[in-house]
């Protein structure tokens, strides 16, 4: 066989990350690939987990995990956003948020059935669609200002759509969509009776005084969206692979019915420690944000120095760069020489899309690293300027 793999799958195969990494490794370059902290999350959050390997917590959790934290998802909806929640019954805990994504298209989508994504999207939403044998349809962010043309998205439904997939904080851009694409996308979905699976892993961290909006918190929206986030982007806690989606009950028992013959439960000693994090002070999560603006601020300045432009990023882990203005017309084949030309790791734009050639000399770069990283990167960064 000279392929295995199922045809829907194999545009999915080694992803762009893995390469980039085996290239960072390989010329010692700066990984600004990648979107993984350095660092760890809160002592008191690792303390717990370590507890909870010594204290008995190494059987399989409740299939929709643990009541402590789906409890303190449910009080976290509350706390935040003013979303009501029955722990019992709206909220299901996942393998991540990845898992999360993948259980709920499997569940929702029929072969055939046509899912529509705003690109550049996350990686994953491709595979998911695939395989639960659905048609993906994208409409794209308008680049450098990263504006979502409403009406494009309208004209974007056909009678076979059945998802909207949406990111807010969005990767890889870093946007967050304002109140007024929010109600946009919920007209949409409400106009056309469809589902809205909601990937909101980056909802604290948000920059420049700005606020994270659930569009379940919308009129006529909680019963048609799943929401959907995790430990990992929060708490700098990746690893962790602990995630949860929360709605309307019937949504939610979609989700686990899928859920439980792919992983069947979630990582059982993890789940308290997760919830303590979610119960962390304000000045916990705001003081994160601040750290990571601070960050995308270095980045976009050393950025800046060499007279690369970016798009706003109000968000997230990643900032987007426009290298045009060096030559680049390729950033597939720039992202490739860039490790061993400059000593630098990026991730070109394009292979979020599926129409490349508006994104061609764009690169996305995390920020999620020690400064000390940033700055040597920064450095590298000069022999750019200078090339």
């Amino acid at each position: 066989m000279s392929d295995p793999l199922v045809q829907r799958l194999q545009p999915f195969g080694t992803s762009v990350f893995a390469e980039m990494t085996q290239r960072a490794l390989q010329f010692d370059a700066v990984n600004l690939g990648q979107g993984f902290p350095d660092t760890d999350g809160p002592q008191e959050m690792l303390d717990l987990a370590a507890r909870g390997l010594q204290e008995g917590l190494n059987q399989y959790a409740p299939a929709r995990g643990l009541p402590v934290l789906r409890e303190a998802v449910a009080d976290h909806q509350e706390r935040w956003y003013g979303i009501p929640l029955d722990p019992q019954t709206q909220v299901l805990v996942t393998v991540g948020a990845t898992e999360a994504i993948a259980a709920s298209l499997i569940a929702l989508v029929e072969p055939g059935e046509e899912v529509l994504v705003i690109e550049p999207s996350y990686d994953s939403y491709g595979a998911a669609v695939a395989m639960a044998g659905g048609v993906r349809r994208s409409v794209q962010l308008g680049f450098p200002d990263l504006r979502l043309d409403l009406e494009q998205l309208r004209a974007a439904v056909t009678d076979r759509t059945r998802v909207l997939v949406l990111n807010t904080p969005h990767n890889p851009t870093g946007k967050v969509f304002t109140a007024a694409e929010l109600e946009g996308v919920a007209a949409v979905a409400r106009e056309h009776d469809l589902v809205v699976v909601s990937d909101e892993v980056y909802e604290h961290l948000v920059f420049d005084g700005q606020q994270h909006l659930p569009i379940a918190g919308l009129p006529g929206m909680f019963e048609r969206t799943l929401t959907i986030s995790s430990v990992g982007k929060t708490f700098s806690l990746t690893g962790w692979k602990t995630g949860w989606v929360s709605g309307p009950r019937e949504l939610v028992d979609a989700v686990a019915a899928v859920k439980q013959f792919l992983t069947f439960v979630g990582v059982t000693h993890l789940q308290p420690a997760v919830a303590h994090g979610l119960a962390m002070p304000d000045a916990f999560f705001h003081g994160f944000a601040q750290q990571l603006q601070d960050k995308r601020d270095l980045l976009v300045s050393a950025l800046g120095e060499v007279g690369v432009p970016v798009s706003p990023c109000q968000g997230s882990y990643f900032v987007i760069a426009d290298l045009a203005g060096h030559g680049v017309e390729d950033a597939v084949d720039f992202c490739r020489r860039m490790p061993e030309e400059l000593g630098l790791v990026g991730v070109p734009v394009s292979v979020f899309c599926d129409d490349p050639t508006p994104v061609r000399s764009l690169v996305r770069f995390a920020f999620c690293k020690q400064d000390e990283v940033l700055l040597k990167a920064a450095r590298r960064l000069h022999r750019l300027g200078s090339a």
